[in-house]
Formats: C-alpha cells, sequence, structure tokens
C-alpha cells in the first residue's frame, strides 16, 4: 500500500468515526430537548375593572289592599279594603314618588313608585315598607311587605284556593312600555295564564282563577317587553269569620340555599299541625332538601329533616313539635328550589296568619325600612363559619348600634316601626322583620338595596 493511499483509508476512518459521534450527539440532544422545558410565548388578555354608572334607584310597591266578593252582582270586583301605611327613607333623604294606574280596583288610590335620582356617580341607597291594618266583617288582620325591584322572573309560593281564601296575585308595571307577562302554575293540576300589562299599571288576578284544583299551588311569573313586581294578597275567612290577612313578596327564582329567619311557633290547643308549615318546590329536577330549624339566640338545633321532592311537584311539611319562639330555616338542596313558610297564631276568629320567604343574601350596606305596626323586631342570620358584626343606625340620625352576630346563629334586636335604618354587614347576614301582636303577624324581608353597582371585568 502506498503512502498516498494509506493516507486516504485513515482520513476517510476519521470522517466516518467523526460523523457517528456528531450523530450520537444529535440523538441525545434531541431526546434531552424533549424532556426539557420548551420556551413558551403568552400574551395577557387587556383587561380592566370598570363599575358601570349607576341607574337611579326604583322601587315599586303595592298600594291598597282589595278585598273580593263585596259586590254580589259581580263577585270577582275588587274593591279597596286599606290604604296602605308607607315607611320611606334614603341616604340623600326621602326618594320622590309617582304613581300608577289601578283601572280594575274601584275606589283604589295610585300605587306608589320610589325613585332615588343619581347624583354624580352615585346612587342613593333607598327603601321603603308597607303596612295594612284590616278590621272588616270579612277580612281582618294585619299585613306588611317591603317594596320591591320589579323583575322579568319570580315566584310566588304560598297562597291557597281553598274555600274561604280570597287570594289576589299583583301584577305592577312602572316602565315606560307594556308587559307580556305569563303566569305558570305548578302544583296537581298545571295550569296558567298570559296577561298584558300596561305601562305605568297595576292590575290583578284572583289566584282562583288560573290556580283551581291545586291544594298547594307555586306560581312562575315570567314577564316579557318590560319587568314587573309580582306580589301576593291572602285573606282568609272561616265560616262566618275572617282568620287573617298576609302579603307576601315573590322571591327571585330557585336556589340550592335557603335562609328564611323569623319564622315563629305559638303554643295552641289541641291539633297544632297547620299551625306552622313548609313548602318546597323543585322546579325541573327531583331533589332533596335537608331542612334545619334553628333557635334564635343559637343552641341545638330544633328539628332536622330530609324533604325528597319530586320536579315540579310541590310539597308541604308540618313544623309541628316546636316549642313557642322564633326560628330560622335552613334548607340545602341537591338542586334549585324555592320555598315559604306559613305561620299562624291560632284558629278562629283574633286569629292572623304570615308567610315567611327566603331572606336575600347581605353583604354591602342596605337601607331598611321598617314597617308601621306592632313590636319589630330585626332578625339577623348568620349561616357563614365566621362572625359577622353589624352596624345599625337611623337614617334621621342617632347613636349606631353594634349586633355580634356569630357563626351559625341568629341574633334579634327591637326596631322602631316606621323608621328607616342603615345596615352595615362586615360580613354576609340575612335579615328580616318579624311583627307581633294578639291577631296580627307579618314578617318582611329585607332585600337589597337597588342600584348599588359592581364591577366587571372587560376585555377589550
Amino acid at each position: 500500500m502506498t503512502g498516498t493511499r494509506a493516507f486516504r483509508v485513515a482520513a476517510t476512518s476519521a470522517r466516518v468515526v467523526t460523523g457517528v459521534v456528531v450523530a450520537a450527539a444529535c440523538v441525545l440532544g434531541v431526546a434531552a430537548a424533549v424532556h426539557a422545558p420548551w420556551p413558551t410565548v403568552t400574551h395577557e388578555p387587556a383587561q380592566e375593572q370598570v363599575t358601570p354608572l349607576p341607574g337611579d334607584s326604583v322601587l315599586v310597591c303595592s298600594g291598597d289592599f282589595r278585598a273580593l266578593g263585596r259586590n254580589s252582582a259581580a263577585p270577582l270586583e275588587m274593591r279597596a279594603a286599606a290604604t296602605s301605611e308607607l315607611t320611606t327613607g334614603g341616604t340623600n333623604g326621602a326618594p320622590s314618588q309617582t304613581g300608577l294606574a289601578v283601572p280594575d280596583l274601584v275606589d283604589g288610590r295610585e300605587v306608589p313608585v320610589l325613585t332615588g335620582a343619581v347624583e354624580g356617580r352615585t346612587a342613593p341607597l333607598i327603601a321603603g315598607a308597607e303596612s295594612w291594618t284590616l278590621a272588616a266583617d270579612d277580612i281582618a288582620g294585619f299585613a306588611a311587605s317591603p317594596c320591591g325591584v320589579p323583575r322579568l322572573e319570580s315566584w310566588l309560593v304560598g297562597g291557597t284556593v281553598g274555600t274561604g281564601a280570597e287570594d289576589v296575585v299583583l301584577l305592577a308595571n312602572a316602565s315606560e312600555v307594556p308587559a307580556t307577562v305569563t303566569l305558570a302554575v305548578y302544583g296537581t293540576a298545571r295550569g296558567g295564564r298570559t296577561v298584558i300589562v300596561p305601562a305605568h299599571t297595576q292590575i290583578a288576578l284572583p289566584l282562583t282563577s288560573f290556580a283551581a284544583g291545586n291544594d298547594v299551588p307555586v306560581v312562575k311569573v315570567s314577564a316579557v317587553g318590560a319587568p314587573v313586581r309580582a306580589v301576593l294578597q291572602s285573606a282568609l275567612v272561616q265560616v262566618l269569620d275572617p282568620v287573617g290577612a298576609d302579603q307576601q313578596e315573590a322571591v327571585s327564582g330557585p336556589q340550592q340555599h335557603l335562609v328564611l329567619p323569623g319564622v315563629q311557633a305559638f303554643a295552641a290547643d289541641g291539633d297544632q299541625g297547620d299551625m306552622t308549615v313548609l313548602r318546597l318546590l323543585s322546579p325541573g329536577a327531583d331533589a332533596r332538601a335537608d331542612v334545619r330549624v334553628i333557635p334564635e339566640g343559637g343552641g341545638a338545633g330544633a328539628d332536622e329533616f330530609t324533604v325528597p321532592l319530586t320536579a315540579d311537584e310541590p310539597a308541604q311539611v308540618s313544623l309541628s313539635g316546636l316549642e313557642p319562639g322564633t326560628y330560622t330555616v335552613e334548607i340545602d338542596a341537591e338542586a334549585p328550589v324555592v320555598a315559604g313558610v306559613r305561620q299562624q297564631d291560632g284558629f278562629g276568629a283574633d286569629s292572623d296568619f304570615a308567610w315567611v320567604t327566603p331572606a336575600p343574601q347581605i353583604d354591602a350596606d342596605v337601607a331598611l325600612a321598617v314597617p308601621s305596626g306592632p313590636s319589630p323586631r330585626l332578625l339577623l342570620a348568620n349561616t357563614s363559619e365566621e362572625e359577622a358584626v353589624v352596624t345599625l343606625e337611623s337614617i334621621d340620625g342617632g347613636a349606631p348600634q353594634e349586633v355580634v352576630v356569630a357563626a351559625g346563629e341568629t341574633r334579634g334586636v327591637d326596631v322602631t316601626a316606621g323608621t328607616t335604618y342603615l345596615l352595615r354587614p362586615t360580613g354576609e347576614v340575612h335579615a328580616a322583620v318579624a311583627m307581633t301582636a294578639p291577631g296580627a303577624l307579618a314578617v318582611v324581608p329585607v332585600p337589597p338595596s337597588p342600584g348599588v353597582e359592581t364591577s366587571i371585568t372587560v376585555y377589550p
């Protein structure tokens, strides 16, 4: 072999070895790269917290309490049975008032509408509440309710169509355009009705006109075109004696966790099975509802049980056996439900009844109007796991009062009838005003104040 050929062989071998080494290094590099974190390029979307400009705060009241059957020639004609006593107030002074027409009410007065005008970029906190004292041969009792915000959907859980019942659904439209309202009845006999509520008008429908055949009706109120405020006025006559009256505030919709403060149990001779009853409905789905009845002031629960619910079928459960006192009813359900508790203080003449509806959660300042009436007491329920402190101060001035509500407890404090307060919680609470006297019962849930805008995240 010549020297030149030997050199070529050596050079070729060197290139082969070098190629093998480079190839192996590439394989190892790729393998390592697969398991190593790769650089990423991310872009956080532009976003900004924006608080919408508030609109005027608006509350719609109910006006006169209506009576059926006073004209024997027209049994469905409605006449004014009592004019409401109205309590109002706000952080910028008393709200202004306008009125809604009541074309279907004989001798009726306009329904009050309360407005708190925006000043600058701030909407005032306003509140209103009504009460009625009835003492006629066909209607007797005491009723009270807050003035409320119109909604596109609301639910009426109480009411009855039995003998002697005079229950009336009120629909108020405070907007500039008509509203088409559908009333869908849940019960043993499904039914319903659709009506037009003109602008700036309140109309009323007897519950028996569209819910006949239902022992425990629940009514869903759906509005198109404009929101409406729906309430239920109830009156009951047994034999020839009037045995109570009530006005029930509609609830905004089904929820899985409900809190009803202000439920009262009364002593009675004989059967107490109908003294305090709980009505429940799970719309659209079967569910199980766990119910706890907790006495005011804490301590062990007075009762605890489970109610199986069939979809779209209202159920009613007696809360018999409770010692006389004040309670909070808590409900946790597998699916969203609506609920209400009916309580009464006796049987026969000089007795009264009241429906207790769920109290919304309050976690910010609210204005609270206490209706005129007997012995008002504010019940504050704290269902959270942390202590809450609630500051209560009259809007007209006065020394503030602090109420400490331990986790899982309900505290009560006396308040003054016909007064508007500012309620400031440090945590989440549910509140209601209970009013009690012989032959006079009412429970008024405390709603969040209208017109309060919360921040939203905007993505350009």
